[in-house]
């Protein structure tokens, strides 16, 4: 169960950078977790709490031709019973932020609660190892 849940978790993260690449704003709102408080820290913004707040600010994104569309790099699954976060780097044209996106099983199905990148350091590694490793 635990592997599989794992996985359902990587996928959840998958759906999100998909509807973030694609500017699909549809998709993005329904990634998120709505019986569930929820919050975001985008790079250079203040926190955002509440479902609206966070919701908006990502139709805003999605709506702008000039927002950044990361792609996900080595993420790793972290599951605790029906919480879960990935950890993963997000690629910027070989520029890099490291992201934590938090999850709950909510119906379910799992929904992000949080998501928060900043600038790293760090690089992924240059193949990949599996869902399970960073470094």
């Amino acid at each position: 169960m635990a592997e599989r849940d794992e996985q359902e978790v990587l996928f959840a993260n998958d759906a999100f950078y998909r509807a973030f690449g694609d500017r699909d704003f549809a998709a993005m709102d329904a990634l998120w977790a709505r019986e569930t408080e929820v919050a975001c820290i985008h790079p250079g913004w203040g926190a955002l709490t509440g479902r609206r707040a966070v919701v908006e600010s990502w139709q805003s994104l999605l709506a702008n031709a000039r927002s950044p569309t990361p792609k996900c790099r080595a993420p790793r699954a972290f599951v605790h019973g029906d919480a879960a976060f990935v950890i993963c780097f997000e690629d910027l044209a070989g520029n890099f932020l490291l992201a934590t996106n938090v999850f709950v099983r909510e119906g379910g199905a799992w929904r992000m609660v949080h998501h928060q990148s900043g600038p790293t350091a760090d690089r992924p590694p240059e193949r990949p190892r599996g869902p399970r490793s960073v470094h």
